[in-house]
């Protein structure tokens, strides 16, 4: 049977119970945290603990944060359940009270916490290697990207459009600018040059991002963190995304749609490009330290 906590109270997942007067449920008022591990071993646990706390503060959320009791309770899931591989899904809302936008001196719970885990046992490899299509997509997203909020619905609409139209990720661009996917992090390579939307408000701070931050300098790839348009991604030589679990896809084509017009065009040479190998090869030596 799989387990859970709720607020910090290991349960079996068929009895785990949320108010539906809960603020996760009514406004996506909370934030949520994932974590990969491989092997039993968990990537970056720390930087995603950070970024979770961070979220957290962020959102003026009362969340008392005992790291060494959510690192316990991370431990005894991955145990408890026996997965090889897969990733850790932690959650936190701000609290069940009468449905009202202000929470300011509002009678709530305190913030109600969940964590469970889920098996992910294969490294996407395939995609890794034959990349994949997305879709450029003008931004509708709030302007707080740099917040891990439950408040997705923007994120959903774009991935599910690209899904109808067979491409993987959607792709978004605020103001003509590049910022980041629905769900991953984006790259471009330029003339030996890695580009990537500076982390600001307008991107989420990926774990992955900047562990490739950290591979691109390592392998002496210069890196420059700036906003750049449209136009500059669709001639780059190489493009890619990246998150915790897809871990790193090469774009080789993209789609658009201008006043109702579909246009579908390479990326590149339509194939993974030399440096995004490159990076993909010593990100799999990171995870297998």
């Amino acid at each position: 049977m799989e387990k859970i906590f709720i607020n910090h109270k290991l349960v079996d997942l068929k009895d785990a119970k949320v108010s539906i007067l809960d603020r996760g449920y009514s406004f996506g008022d909370g934030v949520y945290e994932v974590i990969r591990f491989y092997d039993g071993v968990l990537f970056r646990l720390e930087e995603h603990l950070e970024r979770f706390k961070r979220s957290v503060q962020e959102l003026d959320i009362d969340f008392e944060f005992d790291m060494e009791l959510l690192k316990s309770e991370i431990d005894f899931l991955i145990k408890k359940s026996d997965y090889n591989s897969g990733y850790i899904y932690a959650q936190i809302s701000r609290g069940v009270g009468k449905r009202d936008h202000v929470y300011v001196d509002k009678e709530l719970s305190e913030p109600q916490y969940i964590m469970y885990v889920v098996q992910e046992e294969e490294r996407p490899l395939k995609v890794m290697e034959n990349g994949i299509k997305v879709l450029l997509t003008e931004e509708v997203r709030w302007a707080r990207c740099d917040i891990k909020s439950l408040n997705l619905l923007g994120s959903v609409i774009a991935k599910n459009e690209a899904y109808r139209r067979g491409a993987k990720e959607a792709v978004f661009h605020r103001n003509g600018y590049i910022t980041e996917g629905s769900a991953t992090n984006v790259f471009v390579v330029k003339d030996g040059v890695l580009y990537t939307h500076p982390a600001n408000n307008f991107i989420l701070n990926g774990i992955t991002r900047l562990t490739i931050i950290e591979i691109a300098k390592e392998l002496k790839i210069p890196v420059v963190e700036t906003p750049f348009i449209v136009e500059f991604f669709k001639e780059a030589d190489e493009a890619f995304t990246s998150a915790s679990v897809s871990e790193i896809s090469p774009i080789i084509e993209f789609e658009e749609v201008v006043e109702g017009s579909s246009m579908v065009r390479k990326l590149g040479k339509g194939t993974r490009g030399n440096i995004t190998k490159a990076i993909q090869d010593k990100y799999g030596e990171y995870i297998a330290k």
